[in-house]
Formats: C-alpha cells, sequence, structure tokens
C-alpha cells in the first residue's frame, strides 16, 4: 500500500524506528536508571524517588520476587493506584524476568478473580486499601505469594506514619482484611537487600505486560504485550514527540503529570516508561477525581506534559482555580482514550495556551496508533497520522481496502501490535488479518493527507431509517453548546425507525432546557442525526479512566424494558 500519510509528517520525524535496537524492555529501562540516576524519576505527596532509587529498590524487590522460586515468565499482578511503589513494582516485576499483570484497583471480586485466573497470576502487589477484594478470591485462585503497600510507608518518618493513620483510621479507607502470608512491601525490600538479582536472558518476544481490555464489549481479555512491543511504542513517541518538544522553553528535564492510572495502557506507556525513557520527572496523582486537590498538586511543579482524556481536560478547565496555574511550562497536551471534543479543546487552549493534541491507540497497540503533528496549533477534529513504522488501512466487512475517504474499520499494523490475546486463540483469530493486520472494531476515514478521522465504535452506531448515526458527531455538537458540561449519545428501539437517538446531558447552565437544546440540535444536525431525546443527568457514567460508558446507558434502558 502507498504511504500517502509521510508526505504530511514534520521535518525530522523518522518514516521508521529500529524496534531491535534493545534487547528487551529492561535493556532500555536500565540504561535509563543509569544514565539519569542523579534525577528525580517520580513524585508523590511532595516525596521524589530519583532514578538511583527506583533502580536499588527495584533490584531489591525483583531479587525478593525471585527468591519466592517462581520461574521465567510467571505473571505477577498489581492492584495500586498512582504511587511510588507502583513504578517500581513495574521495573522488579520485569527485571525479574516476569510479566506484569496490570490490575484495576476499583475492580469487584468478581472481575479481579477473573483476572487473577485468566492470567495464571501466582503473585501479586497490593495496596491495602484494596486487600479486603483480594482476600475474598484468594482461595479460587492460583496466587501464592502476596505483597501489601501502603499510602504512607513510602513518605518515611512521621510524615509517613501520619498519612498512613488518617488513611486507615480518620478516611476509613482500608476496610479490615485477613491475608496471613503476606509480606509488607517494606519489608519484601530490606529482605531483597541481602539477596541478589539473579539477570535474566530475556528475548524481544518474551512476554512484558498482560494488558486487560476493559470488558465493556464482554469478558475482559489480556493483550499480550511483547517487550519488542512496548520497545517499539516507546521509540515511536520519542521520534513523534520531538517537533512538540522543541517548542520552547527548552528545560534539562521534562516534567510529566502522571493523573491516568498506571493501570491504564495510556499512562502506562505515555508516562511511566516513556518518561524513563526520557529521564522525565512524572508527578504521581493517586485519585485526579478530586479536581481540586489534583489542581493544588499540579501549583507546585512547572509541568510540561499533561496526557489526559476529553473529561479529564473538561473537568480540570472547567474549575475556577485552574486558570491561575502556571503553564509557562507547557508544551505537549495528549489527548486520547476517547474523543477530544472541539469545544473542550477551544477552552483549553484559551487558558493554557497549549492545544490538544489527539492521538489513538489501544491496549492491542501498546497503546499508540495514530497521533496528530506535535508542532500543530489547530484542532483537527482527526486522531492525526499513522506514527512512525505504522500502517493503517481502512477495511470493508469482507476485509477489503474501501476507497480513500470512504468509512471502514481501522485497522492496524506494525511492531507495536500485540502477539494475540492470552491463550484465546479464536479470538485472536477474529482480530487479526492474514497479512497481520490488527482489526480495532472502530469505524474511520482516511483523507487524501493520510489524516484518520473516528466515525465511531462499530457497536456504537445508531442506525436511524436505515442511516447511520454517529455518537461521536451528536455528541460533538451538543457538548458545544454553552449550557452543556458533558454528554453521552446512544440509540433506543423506535417503532418508525428502528432506532433513535437519545442524549445524556450534564448541565453547566441547570437553566438549559431541553427544547432550547433541541433547536440547537436542529440547526446543527441533519433530520435522522436529531436525537428524539433529551435527557438531563446529575452525572454520567465513566469507567476509573473517565471514559463515558455508553453501554451503561443502554443497558440501563434495557433493564427498565425488562421491567
Amino acid at each position: 500500500m502507498e504511504k500517502i500519510w509521510l508526505k504530511s509528517y514534520p521535518p525530522g520525524v523518522p518514516a521508521e524506528i529500529d524496534p531491535d535496537q534493545y534487547r528487551s524492555l529492561v535493556h532500555l529501562l536500565e540504561e535509563s536508571f543509569q544514565k539519569y540516576a542523579n534525577r528525580n524519576a517520580y513524585v508523590c505527596m511532595d516525596k521524589y524517588l530519583t532514578y538511583a532509587d527506583v533502580d536499588k529498590m527495584s533490584r531489591q524487590l525483583g531479587a525478593w520476587l525471585q527468591s519466592r522460586g517462581l520461574k521465567k515468565g510467571a505473571r505477577v499482578a498489581i492492584m495500586m493506584p498512582n504511587v511510588l511503589q507502583y513504578p517500581v513494582a513495574i521495573a522488579a516485576i520485569l527485571r525479574a524476568g516476569y510479566t506484569v499483570v496490570n490490575v484495576n484497583p476499583l475492580y469487584t471480586p468478581r472481575e479481579l478473580e477473573h483476572q487473577l485466573n485468566d492470567s495464571g497470576a501466582e503473585a501479586i502487589i497490593i495496596l491495602e486499601n484494596f486487600a479486603t477484594t483480594l482476600e475474598q478470591v484468594l482461595t479460587r485462585t492460583k496466587v501464592k505469594h502476596i505483597v501489601v503497600a501502603s499510602m504512607g510507608e513510602m513518605l518515611g518518618g512521621l510524615k509517613g506514619m501520619i498519612v498512613n493513620f488518617v488513611v486507615r483510621n480518620v478516611k476509613k479507607m482500608v476496610p479490615a482484611f485477613s491475608l496471613p502470608n503476606a509480606v509488607r512491601f517494606k519489608s519484601a525490600l530490606s529482605q531483597g537487600a541481602g539477596m541478589k538479582l539473579t539477570p535474566v536472558d530475556l528475548k524481544a518476544t518474551d512476554v512484558a505486560f498482560l494488558q486487560y481490555t476493559g470488558g465493556t464489549t464482554g469478558v475482559s481479555k489480556g493483550a499480550t504485550l511483547t517487550h519488542r512491543n512496548i520497545v517499539a511504542n516507546l521509540l515511536q513517541n520519542e521520534a513523534w514527540a520531538q517537533p512538540g518538544l522543541q517548542k520552547p522553553p527548552q528545560v534539562e528535564q521534562l516534567t510529566i503529570v502522571c493523573a491516568l492510572p498506571l493501570y491504564h495502557i495510556f499512562a502506562l506507556t505515555a508516562c511511566a516508561m516513556w518518561g524513563t525513557r526520557m529521564g522525565a520527572l512524572n508527578i504521581l496523582i493517586p485519585n485526579p477525581r478530586d479536581i481540586g486537590g489534583f489542581i493544588k498538586e499540579l501549583s507546585k511543579y512547572k509541568f510540561s506534559m499533561l496526557p489526559a482524556v476529553n473529561t479529564l481536560y473538561n473537568g480540570l478547565v472547567n474549575h475556577p482555580e485552574f486558570a491561575k496555574l502556571d503553564f509557562s511550562g507547557l508544551k505537549i497536551c495528549n489527548g486520547g482514550g476517547m474523543a477530544v471534543q472541539q469545544a473542550v479543546n477551544d477552552k483549553w487552549l484559551k487558558a493554557t495556551g497549549v492545544p490538544i493534541i489527539e492521538g489513538y491507540g489501544l491496549s492491542e497497540t501498546s497503546p499508540t496508533a495514530t497521533c496528530n503533528r506535535g508542532d500543530t496549533t489547530e484542532f483537527t477534529a482527526t486522531i492525526g497520522l499513522p506514527v512512525c513504522s505504522t500502517e493503517i488501512a481502512i477495511l470493508d466487512d469482507d476485509g477489503k481496502e474501501v476507497p480513500l475517504g470512504q468509512p471502514g474499520e481501522i485497522a492496524i499494523r506494525g511492531p507495536q501490535v500485540m502477539a494475540g490475546y492470552w491463550q484465546r486463540p479464536e479470538e485472536t483469530a477474529k482480530v487479526m488479518t492474514p497479512d497481520g493486520y490488527f482489526k480495532s472494531g472502530d469505524v474511520g476515514v482516511m483523507d487524501a493527507r493520510g489524516y484518520v478521522k473516528i466515525v465511531d465504535r462499530k457497536k456504537d452506531m445508531v442506525l436511524v431509517s436505515g442511516f447511520n448515526v454517529y455518537p461521536n458527531e451528536v455528541e460533538g455538537v451538543v457538548a458545544s453548546h454553552p449550557g452543556v458540561l458533558e454528554c453521552a449519545c446512544i440509540g433506543v428501539p423506535d417503532e418508525h425507525s428502528g432506532e433513535a437517538v437519545k442524549v445524556f446531558v450534564v448541565r453547566k447552565d441547570p437553566n438549559l432546557t431541553v427544547d432550547a437544546l433541541m433547536a440547537f440540535c436542529k440547526d446543527n444536525l441533519t433530520g435522522y442525526k436529531k436525537p428524539k431525546y433529551i435527557e438531563f443527568r446529575d452525572e454520567l457514567p465513566k469507567t476509573n479512566v473517565g471514559k463515558i460508558l455508553r453501554r451503561a446507558l443502554r443497558d440501563e434502558g434495557e433493564k427498565k424494558k425488562a421491567a
């Protein structure tokens, strides 16, 4: 295929990267630990860890894990929010020759049991706040080794003791639990200090992460991401970011705001792994939903990069304290995980002077597949261009490429594409084409410049009297009304048109009426795309990353109908 997008690349960005310049992800990480040893790597609640600290602690924890008798390739789960133990745990597991299984700490016992059993995890590193969930399912899993961390233990001295006391006794955030054979995180480190980490001969094809997809389309599946997959995406992101990084002001060290949870592929790669590659300082935010507290934390730093989802950008920019922050060091704001809405981008750009650069990817692609140019100044309403060493094809239902400008399923080929779904060859076969493309399940179009625009998820498309209505488009229009804070669009059954468009809206202006919003939609959407129903809500269902769950809204309607 002709790579038409290469003509649109910024000057200096290469068409290809070499993912084989590192034997493994561990090789890349250890290079950074040495190169940036004296730099601060992470900060959380005012406590800093240097690259040397992460190097030392991960060696200790890795040696402790090896002492448990785990074989090369064993799966070790991590179930924590963004705290200092998280990056140490990732590096330790990888350096010990094991596979990281990232777990959402807000999982229910049922969800946790499925993921532990599906992955075959034999060990878990967990924050005590969530230990009660593990206790409920432990006997039905293969987990034999448990490391329990606490919010305060890495902060040291009196401060650490106070934080633990408040978390446990004042805020009551640690339900009682009993895990008799568990070892405390600090104890595992001190025991590991007397042991030697045995280097493991890791290959590029060895599995680094089992990254579980959200499960919004059924049972959660583990995307098998190899060392080569992650190395490739780090090098792709590094090359792609150069035009943005060259913007003034020039700084010796980048400061990245890590507010998205590290168990999510976006933060895992864009913050923790890529930050290590670049020798950056990562500001870990354990609870970004507390927007006021988040802004207070941001006020302490001159930050350079902020990766986030649309809802988080929206929440920040609409908070009265946000405008008081210092944006003079801000270079790049990456948007992903869901569509960035123009209304949010415009308000963000006005407040910060920096546009939201939208990209696209999935757990299955490590994640970055496409991104807008790092030197862009305008909102393109696209997900940008295929990044270095990446090919995008737009396919019809028979797997054939559609003509340029026509909608079809976005398919991705490149060194960042997963090896397959963990122990699910049939599921892997459904999404991989014979020539190595991963079929994303997203509907998109590519223009003559190579820019890709997502129209919608195949499963989210609404069919009104035979016409395709894409919720992203409707949501973009509704969100642009000044009285709307956020919204979600779904299809509901309709006896006349098969399906009708329904929009759920959280108001910014309490005086906004259904009639006024309907009139606005009539002016901006053709007849069959116009909402038939508008329902005001105080909030919308979301994932822990802040992604609005259309499926939850659809399920509500189906339950009401069944009742």
